[in-house]
């Protein structure tokens, strides 16, 4: 089984604006446009009746469609940086969306997810990068920004074992309902989930 993840897609006129952040690191392997995204969930590897119940439950999700936009520049790893990403800005919905998804996960006999949720995209893994390459990186880019977009669904990813950065494939899609589009399923979503 591959590894499954639970994201949110990043769409093509923001993925753009973010390639042109690739370059000028040594020591970076930069992830290809058509895999950013922002990870809402890690999963892992499961089997396949685990899966189904995941994705049957996701399929089960009512939430409204939302703005998102992406902001600023960052690295993790602060003594040893390892990735290089860029933030997202803050927006209620999908933080009440990620918190529904990590609920059905730990109710599926899943694991916690250890790290708190830090909303991002990568955009480099490093090997062996200098901390002052980083800062030197990341001083001249500071100021990114996108135009806002809108996010009216969430996918489940799989990705092949490998040190990360894709390929990732698109197993299932789930749709958000048009926000003010009459009704919001509150009474049906309290018994489903």
């Amino acid at each position: 089984m591959p590894r499954l993840f639970v994201a949110l897609e990043v769409p093509r006129n923001a993925a753009m604006s973010l390639s042109l952040l690739r370059g000028g690191l040594p020591g970076a392997r930069w992830i290809d446009v058509e895999n950013f995204h922002i990870t809402l969930r890690f999963i892992g590897d499961i089997d396949g009746r685990t899966a189904d119940e995941v994705v049957d439950r996701l399929d089960r999700i009512e939430r409204p469609e939302f703005q998102l936009a992406l902001s600023g520049i960052g690295s993790f790893g602060s003594k040893k940086p390892h990735s290089v990403f860029a933030g997202v800005t803050q927006a209620p919905e999908m933080y009440a969306l990620q918190g529904e998804v990590e609920r059905i996960c730990q109710r599926l006999g899943l694991p916690a997810d250890p790290r708190k949720f830090t909303p991002h995209v990568t955009l480099a893994r490093l090997r062996n990068a200098r901390t002052e390459d980083v800062a030197h990186y990341l001083s001249g880019r500071g100021n990114f920004h996108t135009a806002p977009f809108t996010v009216n669904r969430f996918v489940l990813m799989s990705s092949k074992e490998s040190v990360g950065g894709g390929p990732y494939l698109t197993e299932e899609v789930f749709p958000l309902y048009e926000a003010g589009g009459g009704w919001d399923g509150a009474d049906l979503r309290d018994h489903l989930v």
